[in-house]
């Protein structure tokens, strides 16, 4: 036999070629992989490399100013969120800060959603209450280097492709829901505080609103928290601050590794919180990253950002940080702040620690009134008003799918449930549609006594009673020919009813013969069918 001499290099470009990775990190990761392996690099993969290092770098430098100001914005809407997040979890304010600065920087760099803003988050923080209450901190740490290394193995199986299967009524759903949520997380800045409280948001949404028709070169939640903060200090205004909140951190966070023993029964404890906690934040990422694509008319790599955000929560066990995912108010709030690339992401995490620990004295005068006025900013700007008129002209069903991912989320608090309820209702209603989408259609009985069967469509669980059903038993006949040429069966729930047809035809004395199956379903047949079973069997004995 000839051998044949493959070049690994050309090999490997082929491969490329073949296979074409779905992002540029990637690219640029298998390019270099090639040279490292192989030596010198082709021409054409040189000037790969370069397309994709010009790409990633414009991921970065392409809008340096917005990017900035942007992040500046987020950083301060990040202070009281994280302090907030780090109460629900049992944890001291500096583990949620120290987790923001950390999955912010490490997913801008990392992360397939450009000027989308990951931190810790409620949607994490509640799962982490049990273990932090029954085991104490350090298993926090290290569930959440697990939770990353659960998340980094799901995007290397390429579990961002499963956003394919979240319809759009879910995605609206999932929006309103976080709008509310968002809303009524300010309601304990709303409720029982003094009347200057209510003037200081009030000037805050006006400044919001209002300064863009001035210019746009300044961030306009940037300006109003600014001059809502001198108004309060210039006065001195009873409301509540920044301070308020809890202490911040005064020093740079350090490098740890968990102090838990490396046993079995530590990964017993652990696992079952990393992988809820995997769970939580890659669907609240994947989701919170199609809808920076909407904003921003761009495309992102999901499972480029599984892999970010495992990073991101592995980097923020080891400096004393909780685990976070992406996050739809601030993401909203960067977006709409003028924050497209990496850079706005990154910023928002280094000003982020540098406030806290830099300007810590300044920080804590920011009245929370100033920072609420953003946030509800961000509800309204979030909620997708047009869908409460749709509800009339959309299908029944889409419109329920939207309901109901509303109610779960609202009821339960749980994003991740509300999504799960929307995703299972929606395709109990697309298998409901796709089982009438076939018909039966039965010719006379012509001169030989012959009935035969037309079947076009889908055949699966949902359909194989009105399979069955549309055939006549009762009328007499001396041979069935049912012809499946135009139809395809999904699942051994169709092969059975097809057997129970055959099956009851025969036992009525009528002689039954099947024609017409494409390959998929006559492999399906062929391991699974009962009738004419023998006959299959010995037609494959005699190949053989």
């Amino acid at each position: 036999m000839r051998h044949i001499h493959k070049d690994p290099v050309k090999f490997r470009v082929a491969l490329l070629a073949a296979d074409p990775p779905d992002n540029t990190a990637t690219q640029l990761h298998h390019c270099l992989w090639t040279r490292l392996r192989f030596g010198p690099l082709p021409l054409t993969v040189k000037t790969k490399i370069m397309i994709n290092f010009s790409a990633y770098r414009r991921e970065w430098f392409s809008n340096i100013r917005g990017d900035i100001l942007s992040g500046i914005v987020v950083a301060l809407a990040l202070i009281p969120e994280a302090i907030g997040f780090s109460v629900i979890a049992g944890v001291d304010p500096r583990v949620g800060l120290y987790a923001s600065f950390a999955i912010a920087c490490v997913s801008a760099i990392t992360g397939g959603r450009p000027g989308m803003i990951s931190a810790a988050t409620a949607a994490t923080a509640v799962v982490m209450v049990t273990l932090v209450k029954e085991h104490g901190l350090q298993y926090l740490f290290a569930a959440t280097i697990l939770m990353g290394i659960i998340q980094i193995i799901a995007g290397l199986a390429k579990i961002g492709r499963v956003m394919r299967f979240v319809s759009r009524s879910v995605i609206t759903g999932f929006v309103n829901s976080l709008a509310v949520l968002i809303f009524m997380a300010q309601l304990p800045e709303l409720i029982g505080v003094p009347v200057a409280t209510y003037v200081m948001i009030a000037g805050g949404l006006a400044i919001i609103y209002l300064f863009p028709y001035v210019t746009k070169a300044v961030p306009s939640p940037l300006v109003s928290i600014v001059i809502i903060t001198l108004i309060v200090w210039f006065t001195g205004m009873d409301v509540r601050t920044v301070g308020d909140l809890g202490a911040l951190p005064d020093s740079l966070p350090h490098f740890m590794i968990p102090d838990v023993p490396f046993t079995l029964e530590t990964l017993q404890i652990i696992f079952p919180y990393s992988i809820t906690l995997a769970a939580v934040g890659l669907l609240e990422s994947l989701l919170t990253a199609q809808i920076v694509d909407d904003m921003t008319d761009t495309p992102s790599n999901k499972s480029q950002e599984c892999l970010g955000q495992g990073a991101s929560n592995i980097a923020s066990a080891f400096i004393g940080g909780m685990g976070g995912c992406a996050m739809i108010g601030q993401s909203v709030i960067n977006v709409s702040s003028g924050g497209r690339g990496r850079l706005s992401t990154f910023v928002a995490g280094a000003f982020l620690l540098f406030l806290i620990v830099a300007l810590n004295d300044l920080v804590r005068i920011i009245p929370m009134a100033a920072l609420v006025a953003v946030m509800i900013m961000v509800s309204i700007g979030t909620f997708k008003w047009r869908s409460v008129l749709d509800l009339r002209k959309n299908p029944l069903s889409s419109s329920i799918v939207m309901l109901a991912t509303v109610a779960t989320v609202l009821m339960t608090h749980d994003l991740a449930k509300g999504v799960i309820v929307g995703v299972m209702l929606s395709g109990i209603f697309f298998a409901g549609k796709v089982a009438k989408l076939f018909s039966v259609k039965a010719s006379p009985k012509d001169a030989n006594g012959t009935v035969t069967y037309t079947v076009e469509g889908q055949i699966f669980f949902a359909s194989a009673e009105s399979f069955i059903s549309a055939f006549d038993f009762a009328t007499p006949a001396d041979k069935v020919k049912i012809d499946v040429s135009q139809a395809h069966l999904w699942d051994i729930t169709a092969v059975g009813a097809l057997d129970k047809v055959v099956i009851k035809f025969r036992r009525n004395g009528t002689d039954v013969e099947v024609i017409g199956f494409n390959r998929a379903s006559a492999d399906m047949i062929d391991r699974y069918a009962l009738h004419d079973k023998a006959e299959r069997e010995a037609a494959s004995a005699s190949l053989h």
